[in-house]
Order: structure tokens, then C-alpha cells, then sequence
């Protein structure tokens, strides 16, 4: 962590003059709005329910507006406190179209609030997902998620009216290329717009060849409301529900690693002096995403997700504050009312949304085989991810006995995401390396029984060379742990412990490669204390202060571990302590 300071021009919590929230919160929607209003519109019409299309945008605009707002303003322990704006997400575009294609809006509508409601059950256990949901096992799962949707667009560019065949495919073609050549030549600022230009361009050589639909900005109303009603729910259960929940979870689940993605990005782009991440936030916007698809949902429309240009957004500016969020939100909402501004993008020759998309998928699958690559050190999480993706990319296409498996369990195999996320998830679990676990109360007097624990773990794992680091970090740890304790709390003079107020340590050790990794968790104190990956940091900058007697604790601990993370959860605090047998750095 360097002690360096941004140039943050606003931080989230700082006042803003409205004239310039209203101004960035409009530019930050020109950069969401397109993926807002064209992402249901390429659903909606690939699964042939384009009478249900206006409504469907008007419901994704409304539920985008309102999650902008959830987001910045924060209520309770929903809302990151940043400003994270909204967009349709890429992720469910396949599903969602099976889902219409099945069972219509009502099954939509169906899957989506309990997918939401899934996503919302998560953000208050993001503490017992790290293990499980490793970065190689998201990132195959990113990686298929093209080969999921690809075939829905690729249909869709080919599109064109029979007086002139190669207007889709030509459009899509001009669309692609201006987005991938300013991504690769154009400024930061420049690439920023990419999309936005590359679909313009798009619809310019659309509208050349006669088929940018100028009928439906002329028939659109300036202020109102399109026809349309709540689907309601279908609550037959039948095989198309059972076969589509489980890809939908999926999908919520590979949307929490996005959120989070943006979450901790926000974080990090929203203050002058850099700081360790505050989970607590990253679980509010999970939160809060969720609670926005389920409006999404009872709605009649897609799910959305904090979107990247939003972060972006804020890195160009320097703008931070949470009012440009609530301005944005508004705007979102003001939006919705404007029928003919919506049907101007409507209009967009469907090939040239689809060309677009399908360079942000390219975008997808390069991140998740970044995450892959640069997670996965040895022959185990390697193996795993290329048979997990080869048997997903297999099942998505029926070349594993389609005659058994296309329609088992109503079809859950069909979906290559899904199946070979399972397939990850499976041999994640099944090959996980062996973990030592000892569990105390948080209480100096435990240290005897945590040292000869971290003593019968290095001889188990063959550690004895950093055996004397190990037990001394522990005990660093375990101080700096009560150091940080509200007062009033156990061991301060004269306290009693009520039933049930004693704060339970849970110490995990297990060997990673050739690291020694100590995972410390703790229910969280009700106190806003200091991140201790931030205090670790901040200790060994001030080299100049003679240190106080606090202070040593931390600076021990710097010097024994090779790396220190705390991650402070709603409801858990994690401290996790890797030591590599070179020993720390620096």
C-alpha cells in the first residue's frame, strides 16, 4: 500500500454542488443507457416476445434508476455508499431468453425475484463464499458464458430484410470494428465511449441501408407510459422452472463476482489515500443489487448489475460524491417517462446491438482467462478449469448423449454455464487441500493452546522452517484481534459475560503450494475500527514517528507474514496471514 493520494476531486461523502451532480449524473447515464434499454430489447426479441418489448425497457430503466439511487444513498445495510449505477447484465441474456421462450413473461418473472432473493441471501454470507467460489472456478465460468449467448447473436447479426441481405451483417461489421479500434489505439477518456460510438456508427450505415426503424421514433409518445402490465408469476413448478433455477443462480452467483469486482473498484477509485477494502460495503452493494431485481422482476424485465463504465466514470472525473449516484438515478427515472428518447434507441438495427455485445463478451472471456491464468499455479486448479470449460462447452452443444441428457432434470445439462460450473465447483470441493482448525474464545488466555496448535500444524505439513513465524504471528494477530475489541467487552476490569456475548475465534491453517496460510475469524464487534491490513500498511510508512505501544504489535506482524489481509464482513471478520519459505518481503 503506498501512501501516495489521488486526485480525488470529491469523496463519497463530501457535498457536491448540484449543478455538476446533475451534470456527471447525466453523462453517466449516456454511458449506461444504451446497455440499459438494448440488452432486454435483444431478449425480448430473440425469444420472439417483441409485444412485450416497451414495457420491458420502461421496467429496466425504472429498476436501473432506482438500484443508482439504492446504491449511493445507502439505507441500513443496503447500499454500497458509492456511486455504482446500473445496467442491464450480459450474463442472463441466455437463460432469460430460454425462460421467455418456455414459459413466457410469468416463469421471467418467476426466476428472476428468486435469483434476486438469492443474491440477497449471499451478500450477508460473502465470509463462508471465499473458499469455494475461487477465482478459478469464476473465471471458467466467465469464460463459457460466451459460448452460452454467442449463438444468440450471431443469429441476430445475420438478420437482414430480403430487399437488402447484407445491410445486418455490414452494420454489425462497421459496429465492431470502430468499437475494437478505439479500444486498441484511442485515449483512456476516448475508449470510455467505445460502445456508444461503435453502436452510432452502426446505426448511421443502419439507417443508410433502410433498416433503422424511423417508424417507431415517429410513433412514440414525447411523455407517458408504454401499454403493458406486471406479468405476475407462474407458480406451476413444472419441468421448465426446475431446469432454468439452477442456470439462474448460477448466474446470480458469477453476478456477485462481477458486483464485487465493482464494489471493491469503486472503493478504491473513490478516496485520495489509497485503503484496504471494506467488505461491509461490497455486501451492501450485493444487497442492494439484489433488492433491485426483484423490483426488475415483479417488473417484467432482466436483471441488472453495477456496470463498469460507472467506475470508470468516476477515475476520469474525479468525482466521487454519492450525489452524482442520486442524480444519475433520477435521471434514470425521468428517462423512463420519455417514450420517443427511449425509441431512438430502440430504432438500432438489431444486428448492431448484438455486434456490440459480442465484443463485450470478448472482453468477458478475456477477463475470466486472465483469472484462470493467474490463479491457477500448479497442475490441480489448471486440470480443473480445462475439463470444467471443455465438458460445459460439450453439454451446450449436445455432443455428450443428447438422446439422456437434453432433457434431464427439464434440461438443467443443456446449459453449458451451468454444467460446467458444476463440474468446477465439484472438483473444487473434492480436491481442496486439507485444512487444520482450532476454535477458541477471542481471549488472551487461549494463546498456550493457539501456539501449540500452529506447533502441531507446522510439524503435520512440514513446515519447521517457519515454524517460529507462524506461532509468532499468530500471536501478534490474536492481540492486535483484542486490541481492536469495543470497550466494555470481555477482559476489561469487572466485566461479566452475558449468555451469549463472548466473541468465538474460529483459527484455520492449511498448506497452498509451498505457503504456510493462517485464517483467523472472528464475529465481527459492533465498532468501526480501523482495518487492520490498513494499520499494517500505515505503521511501516512512519518511519520517522517513534512508534507507539500499539503500534509494536503491528509491526512485528508486518515483519513475520508475507502478506496480511483483513476482510470485515456484516457479521465476520477475517484476517488471513500467508508465509512463503523465503519468508516476507522487504
Amino acid at each position: 500500500m503506498t501512501s501516495e493520494f489521488r486526485e480525488v476531486r470529491y469523496e463519497p461523502d463530501d457535498r457536491v454542488p448540484w449543478p455538476l451532480a446533475l451534470g456527471l449524473g447525466l453523462q453517466l447515464v449516456s454511458l449506461c443507457i444504451n446497455g440499459v434499454v438494448l440488452l432486454p430489447a435483444v431478449v425480448f426479441r430473440a425469444a420472439g416476445a417483441e409485444e412485450h418489448l416497451l414495457w420491458a425497457v420502461f421496467a429496466s430503466v425504472i429498476a436501473c434508476g432506482f438500484s443508482a439511487i439504492l446504491q449511493a444513498a445507502r439505507i441500513g445495510r443496503i447500499g454500497a455508499g458509492y456511486v455504482l449505477a446500473h445496467g442491464s447484465s450480459v450474463l442472463f441474456i441466455a437463460v432469460c431468453v430460454t425462460a421467455l421462450d418456455q414459459g413466457g413473461p410469468a416463469l421471467l418473472a418467476t426466476l428472476v425475484v428468486l435469483s434476486a432473493v438469492f443474491q440477497v441471501g449471499l451478500s450477508g454470507r460473502l465470509s463462508l463464499l471465499h473458499r469455494i467460489l475461487t477465482p478459478v472456478v469464476m473465471g471458467t465460468v466467465i469464460m463459457l458464458l460466451p459460448v452460452t449467448v454467442a449463438p444468440i447473436l450471431l443469429d441476430m447479426i445475420s438478420q437482414s430484410p430480403p430487399d437488402a441481405p447484407a445491410a445486418g451483417p455490414l452494420s454489425a461489421g462497421v459496429t465492431i470494428s470502430v468499437i475494437v479500434g478505439i479500444a486498441l489505439t484511442g485515449t483512456v477518456t476516448l475508449r470510455l465511449w467505445a460502445p456508444v460510438i461503435g453502436i452510432v456508427a452502426g446505426a448511421l450505415v443502419g439507417a443508410t441501408l433502410g433498416i433503422y426503424d424511423v417508424g417507431l421514433v415517429a410513433d412514440a409518445a414525447w411523455v407517458g407510459i408504454p401499454p403493458g402490465r406486471l406479468p405476475g408469476f407462474d407458480l406451476d413448478f413444472g419441468p421448465a422452472f426446475w431446469g432454468l433455477l439452477p442456470a439462474f443462480l448460477f448466474a446470480a452467483l458469477i453476478g456477485l463476482t462481477q458486483s464485487v469486482a465493482m464494489a471493491i473498484a469503486g472503493q478504491r477509485l473513490a478516496w485520495r489515500r489509497p485503503r484496504a477494502v471494506d467488505y461491509r460495503a461490497v455486501q451492501r452493494t450485493v444487497a442492494a443489487e439484489g433488492v433491485g431485481n426483484v423490483l426488475a422482476g415483479i417488473a417484467g424485465t432482466i436483471p441488472s448489475t453495477p456496470s463498469a463504465p460507472s467506475v470508470a466514470a468516476s477515475e476520469v472525473t474525479g468525482v466521487a460524491a454519492r450525489g452524482v449516484g442520486i442524480a444519475a438515478g433520477i435521471t434514470f427515472l425521468a428517462l423512463a417517462l420519455l417514450p420517443k428518447a427511449l425509441a431512438v434507441i430502440l430504432a438500432i438495427p438489431v444486428g448492431v446491438v448484438a455486434g456490440a455485445i459480442l465484443v463485450i463478451l470478448v472482453m468477458f472471456f478475456m477477463v475470466g482467462m486472465r483469472e484462470v491464468v493467474l490463479n491457477a499455479p500448479n497442475v490441480r486448479t489448471g486440470l480443473i478449469s480445462g475439463i470444467a470449460f471443455w465438458t460445459g462447452i460439450a453439454f451446450e452443444f449436445d455432443m455428450v448423449f443428447p438422446e439422456y441428457f437434453a432433457s434431464f432434470a427439464g434440461g438443467l445439462l443443456s446449459n453449458g454455464m451451468t454444467t460446467g460450473g458444476l463440474v468446477a465447483l465439484l472438483l473444487t470441493a473434492a480436491t481442496m487441500p486439507r485444512a487444520s482448525r482450532f476454535r477458541c474464545s477471542l481471549d488472551v488466555t487461549a494463546l498456550p493452546e493457539i501456539r501449540e496448535f500452529v506447533r502441531t500444524f507446522a510439524a503435520r505439513r512440514g513446515l519447521e522452517g517457519t515454524r517460529d513465524r507462524l506461532e509468532a504471528a499468530a500471536e501478534e494477530t490474536l492481540l492486535a484481534l483484542l486490541e481492536s475489541r469495543p470497550q466494555g467487552e470481555e477482559g476489561d476490569p469487572g466485566w461479566e459475560a452475558p449468555d451469549g456475548a463472548r466473541r468465538e475465534l474460529v483459527l484455520t491453517a492449511r498448506k497452498e503450494n509451498d505457503e504456510a496460510v493462517l485464517e483467523f475469524r472472528v464475529g465481527a464487534a459492533d465498532s468501526d475500527q480501523l482495518n487492520l491490513q490498513d494499520r499494517v500498511a500505515w505503521v511501516g510508512e512512519e518511519t520517522d514517528v517513534p512508534p507507539l505501544e500499539q503500534d509494536l504489535s503491528l509491526r512485528l506482524l508486518r515483519h513475520f507474514a508475507s502478506s496480511v489481509r483483513h476482510q470485515q464482513f456484516q457479521n465476520m471478520e477475517v484476517v488471513t496471514l500467508r508465509f512463503s519459505a523465503a519468508g516476507p518481503k522487504g
